[in-house]
């Protein structure tokens, strides 16, 4: 058996902290979706949110974890299942020189998976079934996400093993997240009158909230990716910090350009593209290359939510506008601005450091196989859960709205109840 690694207090004790902070991140999503979605729908996109913490943290403990971080099988493709189970959950992670205990690090990926699957429930929000999207949840989460956080974050993976760079899921969440949610929203189809008629956000304060919390949790997400309480963990939090800074003044100044009017959607939504964008990028940058990139990302995806309506997808909260787009752009920067000044671990700096095409190139080579995968696979898990139980609901209920159609419940209301005390009117 292998010799455990010394174990660190602090380093355990930050990575600790960093997991609850990125497992408050999904309530943080919750809310900032509930904000975007019509009142009649807000209390089913949360559902959908904290459904995810359940069922991806159990498919995480029984097998993802070890697909995604068992000692790897079929050529860097997968892990194998010797940690199916969490067993030998004592034993060093293959390639990982931790100071932390294995299971500590496996509960903080056990968080990236969750926020991740939790993440695509934007792309169909108000009309997906719940159930169905339990299912396809359950099993996105083991077929397309473990594989792709293998081929990435363990070092054995194979676009690890390329020279891919990607601190915190520049690939492994937010290009997977936002092609999955693309092919999602395809195969279910648009909201009955989208985009003739206006679906304006109900709570924009919600949303506020929202941002607020997933912008504090992502020191966690990013920070605690260092996996030890030291310096290259602060520098990738104050790196996210500034992108998160130039991601909303880059937007709201776009919008006030454009429209004459910066408002507190786009801030929010400024906010997470600088956020999304500097994820893969936070650990191999400099904090005022952290802020560019967040300023490239607001501007970038600013433009990129509108390309729904020239394109005709329905991707009702902007998972693909914000998430795959910033992921994109942040990834491919990391080929621009990586610095081994930042990070002894990069072997090979970005372009504008001297380093060439050769860390930009297998950068974009990453971009293209995650995207390809992640909307190929998920657009065919979408049609096996349509086959067998349907993705859409009714008509009425899509009319009436999902809270009351499928959790019997209202956000506002007080009123009388079908079953527990609500009306369908």
């Amino acid at each position: 058996m292998p010799v455990l690694q010394h174990i660190d207090a602090g380093d355990t004790a930050w990575v600790l902290i960093c997991t609850a902070l990125v497992l408050f991140m999904t309530p943080g999503l919750a809310l900032f979706y509930g904000g975007m979605v019509r009142s009649k729908n807000v209390l089913n996109i949360l559902m959908q949110n904290v459904i995810c913490i359940a069922v991806v943290s159990v498919t995480w403990a029984l097998v993802g974890y070890s697909l995604a971080f068992g000692p790897d099988h079929l050529g860097g493709l997968l892990g194998n299942l010797r940690l199916a189970g969490l067993a030998h959950g004592s034993e060093p992670v293959a390639g990982l020189h931790l100071s932390i205990p294995p299971l500590a690090f496996a509960a903080f990926q056990m968080m990236f998976a969750v926020i991740t699957t939790a993440l695509i429930s934007g792309a169909t929000a108000d009309r997906l079934k719940f159930g169905s999207f339990v299912v396809f949840a359950t099993a996105w989460s083991v077929v397309v996400y473990a594989p792709v956080a293998h081929w990435v974050f363990a070092p054995s993976g194979w676009l690890a093993q390329l020279g891919v760079l990607d601190f915190a899921g520049g690939n492994v969440v937010e290009i997977n997240c936002g092609a999955a949610g693309l092919a999602l929203a395809v195969v279910a189809g648009r909201r009955r009158g989208w985009p003739r008629e206006a679906m304006h956000p109900h709570n924009l304060p919600l949303t506020m909230v929202g941002a607020g919390i997933l912008w504090f949790g992502w020191f966690g997400f990013n920070a605690g990716s260092a996996l030890a309480a030291d310096g290259l963990a602060v520098q990738a939090l104050v790196s996210t910090h500034l992108a998160g800074c130039g991601g909303l003044l880059a937007w709201v100044a776009f919008e006030k350009w454009r429209t004459g009017s910066a408002t507190s959607l786009g801030a929010a939504s400024g906010a997470v593209s600088g956020l999304v964008a500097v994820t893969p990028a936070a650990g191999f940058v400099s904090p005022l290359s952290g802020l560019l990139i967040g300023v490239l990302a607001g501007t970038a995806c600013v433009c990129a939510v509108q390309l729904k309506y020239r394109f005709g997808f329905d991707d009702s909260l902007d998972v693909v506008g914000v998430h795959f787009i910033g992921g994109v752009v942040g990834t491919l920067l990391v080929g621009v601005l990586a610095s081994a000044a930042v990070n002894g671990a990069v072997h090979h700096q970005g372009l504008l450091y001297g380093g060439g095409v050769w860390l930009l190139g297998r950068q974009a080579l990453a971009v293209v196989v995650t995207a390809v995968f992640s909307f190929g696979a998920s657009w065919v898990l979408a049609h096996a859960v349509r086959a067998v139980m349907g993705l859409r609901v009714s008509e009425e209920d899509e009319h009436l709205g999902l809270d009351a159609a499928i959790h019997a419940e209202s956000a506002y209301d007080l009123g009388s109840v079908r079953g527990t005390g609500m009306i369908r009117a």
